[in-house]
């Protein structure tokens, strides 16, 4: 479906383009109209010279040209010409006609009839003939006519004209479409922006910042807002309150099996079923928390600070085993998401490659175009590439050498994917293990508020 920005641009287009074809057609008409008044204007104007100049010399009319001081009457076929025709048929023309004679109507009319005609003896004219009674009582027949050239040629100019006049109009019409339909949008653009922004901010939008048309929008994108909030803040409340729940009776459970193992009992197999159902509830828990918060949390998390933390608990711990952990972090780097969740990836990883290391681990935290970038390397065995997709499946453990559940990566690649970030399995390029490569998206940059 077209946008609202699109639906203007094309129905505000179509609506000027007609508006100006009518109106330049009307316009056209209108004018060419009153060129062909202008003409026939002149043509009266020239037909009341010759009837004067005739009344002057009825008795002898071959000196009427005498009287005529128009040089085109002089000029053969110059496009401008007279007729006078006595009762008797004698005919007396211009110089201009030469031998030819004017067409015209068999009959003339004493009303003035002002027609376009033409004959083979004379190009296309535009006539004025009237049959004219003088003074002394004799009757004429009067006609002066002028060839259409020159009205065709008006005609044409008008036309150029009010092409590039409406051309003119056109584009300053399309482009008032443009700067119309811009502003009209502009605060849905905004909407669309500050709604964007919304888990950034942490407020409420503002109806007094938006037209009277889109406030009660506005107010209900609050109330949703709102309730949006409360229905996450209410997962995760459950979430943690489900937690806290099921860690208490399994702790009960494992100190009772604890407890048996310490005698003649084998409780391994229950140990460790006991701990696949741990770190399986530990896995639906960090999804159900993180689906509720994920790409919509308004948390910021200072990530170099975590990475701190997690470094100085693994070096001791990396140290005890008799290990090196070299850690590499920028300064002041902030992500978007919940400080839990990022902490529990960062936990899982480190205690996978804090595992599976022979004598080295490193931990790089650094700032790239495409995001954050989180590299966690070792020196261990590593992961065949045929084997790196069945390793981030849930519960797929491919080396059961070594305690665990096989639901680290698992419960990483989750945690991670509900913000939007992304986890590779990789060839380590310096220790030559597993490198576990985190890409984060980059926060959004604070909107200023407005004033």
């Amino acid at each position: 479906m077209l946008s609202l920005r699109k639906r203007a641009w094309i129905s505000g287009g179509i609506a000027a383009l007609v508006s100006l074809t009518i109106g330049t057609f009307l316009l056209y008409s209108f004018l060419n109209q009153r060129v062909l008044q202008r003409f026939d204007r002149a043509l009266f104007d020239r037909h009341t010279q010759i009837v004067v100049a005739l009344n002057s010399v009825s008795e002898d009319a071959g000196q009427l040209g005498d009287l005529l001081f128009d040089p085109a009457y002089q000029t053969p076929f110059s496009g401008r010409y007279w007729q006078v025709t006595r009762p008797d048929g004698q005919i007396f023309t211009s110089a201009s006609l030469l031998d030819a004679t004017l067409p015209g109507p068999a009959v003339a009319s004493t009303a003035l009839n002002i027609l376009s005609a033409a004959n083979p003896d004379v190009e296309e004219v535009r006539l004025a003939q009237q049959l004219i009674t003088l003074e002394d009582g004799s009757t004429w027949t009067v006609a002066v006519a002028e060839t259409l050239a020159e009205l065709n040629a008006e005609r044409l100019e008008t036309r150029r004209s009010l092409v590039v006049a409406f051309a003119l109009v056109a584009v300053i019409g399309l482009a008032s479409v443009l700067v119309q339909t811009a502003s009209i949008v502009r605060p849905l653009d905004r909407l669309r922006r500050d709604v964007a922004h919304r888990w950034d901010r942490d407020e409420e939008l503002s109806e007094a910042d938006y037209p009277e048309e889109v406030a009660p929008l506005v107010a209900d994108i609050n109330g949703l807002l709102a309730r949006n909030r409360e229905i996450i803040s209410r997962s995760r409340r459950q979430a943690a309150d489900l937690a806290h729940a099921l860690k208490t009776p399994s702790a009960i459970l494992r100190n009772e099996l604890s407890v048996l193992a310490e005698g003649t009992h084998d409780m391994d197999k229950a140990l460790e079923a006991l701990d696949r159902v741990d770190a399986q509830l530990g896995r639906s828990l960090a999804r159900l928390r993180a689906a509720n918060s994920g790409e919509a949390t308004q948390s910021r998390t200072d990530l170099s600070h975590s990475v701190g933390r997690f470094g100085r608990m693994f070096g001791m711990l990396a140290e005890r085993e008799g290990k090196a952990f070299r850690i590499a972090c920028d300064p002041g780097l902030t992500i978007r998401i919940d400080a839990q969740d990022i902490e529990e990836v960062l936990g899982n990883l480190l205690d996978n490659a804090l595992k599976w290391c022979r004598s080295a681990m490193s931990l790089t935290v650094r700032k790239r175009p495409a995001g954050i970038e989180i590299l966690i390397e070792d020196d261990g065995p590593g992961i065949p590439e045929a084997d790196r997709a069945e390793a981030m499946r849930s519960g797929a453990r491919l080396d059961t050498s070594k305690p665990g559940t096989g639901l680290g990566l698992a419960i990483a690649s989750d945690l991670l994917q509900a913000y939007g970030a992304t986890i590779a399995l990789e060839e380590s390029r310096t220790l030559a293990g597993l490198a576990v490569r985190i890409t984060l998206p980059l926060p959004r940059a604070r909107p200023s508020k407005r004033g």
